[in-house]
């Protein structure tokens, strides 16, 4: 349990949907040279010269949640905030894969195909399209007439997102500008992006800055065919945006064209990998995920046996307070550590412990001195919550067994839920802002290996239990443990190998 002293809101952040540059915002398209792609194709769209304006969007999707679903696994593609090591700085930096190609060429496409074969569980996806610079109101009527380059340089912000890419890849949250199409500026509300395993970074000048280039670890220059290139924006800005087939021509050849071969194509030879035909170029692909997956097992993105063997023979932290030992206390350990314990003694006791280590940690919020009056006339010296409202976040599922024991003690307390979810393949976890000093972590029983690891990430956090044992096994289950503490209250089973990851029942 996470007792929170005063009221913060969760900034659960998004990642912006890729898209490409400005000329390249499109709808997900096939990238072979055949079928939809063919000239026969596109005189079957509606040629039209209608005024309509153009249809534009922002650099970031409001509908699409940050998630991408596969047929194996669930990929968060708004990142994951860092994971630490045993000194408590950020274990790894990022792998950062950088696409650059020209207008249409793909690289939406190619970055999917490269999230889904990777089956890896945190991944940002970061676009260039979020870095265009805010245009004057000069620029903006040339804008409007389709007479202002967004395929130069000079149109894109590269301190900002060099910053930003720097940063993701150090594993820290950063913010992400919004870009209105629209109006040609920034949004008032940033995007919160946090860091990850892979950062997928893309767009038509990836490859144009010399420190951007220095952050990306491979480089993938998507090259497809500029008849196919073309084809694709003709056909997705009539029929998408309601342009004309003349003003679509006249900006290919007076800004895509020109920029690609003066800025674009130019960068082929610093790519690692050249990738024809995008996203059907499988034998690429395949060579891109198996180069990352080398890269992730040699930066040794796995922290846990790490946390598991350091902080050996050490004092624990100051930061630790356990509930005293008393007779009774250890005979509700014996109890529900009790491997043949039926489950209605087991939620029995459980809850007796849960009330006494809630009133525990009571102890340790500030207080300020206050008197107050006795029904018989005499004043009383005593002691009142210093002003600040106390919220509860339990983290699930086990972590939700505290809830009513909080809420006894606790009159009208707020209460949030956190789900961290165990990869139980790997054992890694798989998932903001309040002042760790008014944090009090709450959990049944806990390892000395996970009393260090918190204490080492944040130091100021107050970590409160009833007891700590010495040691973890091979598998990472506390010695001599409680056992899956969920199964055990909720009376649901669950494998073998799985039984006590849960046993810590932080709330």
């Amino acid at each position: 349990m996470a007792l929170k002293m005063n009221q913060a809101s969760v900034d659960v952040g998004t990642q912006p949907t890729e898209k490409a540059d400005e000329d390249d915002r499109s709808v997900p398209r096939s990238d072979s040279g055949s079928g939809d792609d063919s000239l026969d194709s596109l005189l079957n769209c509606p040629l039209t010269s209608s005024l309509s304006p153009r249809k534009r969007t922002t650099s970031q999707s409001k509908t699409e949640p940050p998630l991408l679903r596969t047929n194996k696994r669930t990929i968060y593609t708004a990142g994951r905030p860092p994971w630490y090591n045993v000194t408590g700085t950020t274990f790894k930096e990022a792998f950062v894969i950088g696409l650059c190609g020209g207008s249409a060429s793909g690289k939406t496409t190619v970055a999917n195909k490269i999230i889904e074969a990777l089956d890896v569980p945190w991944v940002v996806l970061l676009s260039m399209d979020s870095f265009y610079k805010v245009l004057t109101r000069e620029e903006q009527e040339l804008a409007s007439r389709n007479e202002y380059n967004f395929d130069h340089p000079e149109a894109f912000d590269f301190e900002l997102l060099v910053t930003v890419l720097r940063k993701l890849k150090k594993g820290k949250s950063v913010k992400v500008p919004v870009y209105d199409f629209t109006s040609h500026c920034r949004r008032k509300d940033w995007k919160t992006v946090y860091g990850a395993n892979v950062v997928i970074f893309e767009g038509i000048l990836a490859f144009a800055n010399k420190e951007l280039l220095k952050l990306l670890d491979m480089k993938v220059f998507v090259d497809t065919d500029s008849d196919i290139r073309l084809v694709r924006r003709l056909k997705r800005d009539i029929s998408e945006r309601g342009r004309d087939i003349n003003g679509v021509i006249k900006q290919y050849n007076k800004f895509v064209k020109p920029a690609f071969e003066q800025y674009i194509e130019p960068t082929v030879p610093v790519a690692d990998i050249v990738v024809p035909r995008g996203g059907e170029n499988f034998v690429a692909l395949d060579l891109i995920v198996q180069h990352v997956h080398s890269q992730l097992e040699k930066r040794e993105i796995t922290v846990r046996s790490a946390l598991a063997s350091a902080h050996q023979g050490q004092p624990l932290p100051e930061t630790l307070s356990v509930m005293e030992s008393t007779p009774q206390v250890r005979g509700m350990h014996t109890i529900i550590r009790n491997k043949d314990t039926n489950r209605d003694e087991f939620i029995f006791y459980s809850k007796r412990l849960m009330r006494l280590l809630i009133e525990h940690a009571l102890s340790f919020l500030p207080l300020k001195p206050v008197s107050v009056e006795t029904p018989q006339g005499a004043f009383y010296e005593g002691k009142r919550l210093s002003g600040q409202r106390i919220t509860g976040v339990s983290i699930l599922r086990a972590g939700e067994t505290m809830e009513q024991a909080l809420m006894a003690v606790c009159k009208d307390i707020r209460l949030g839920k956190i789900l961290i979810q165990t990869n139980h393949d790997t054992g890694e976890p798989e998932d903001h802002d309040v002042q760790e000093e008014k944090i009090f972590l709450l959990s049944l029983l806990m390892a000395e290996m996970g009393v260090h690891s918190v204490a080492y990430a944040f130091p100021r956090v107050r970590i409160i239990t009833t007891a700590v044992d010495k040691k973890v096994n091979d598998q990472f289950h506390i010695i001599p443990g409680i056992g899956n503490f969920g199964d055990r209250y909720f009376g649901t089973d669950a494998p073998s190998d799985w039984y006590e990851s849960d046993e810590g029942m932080d709330y």
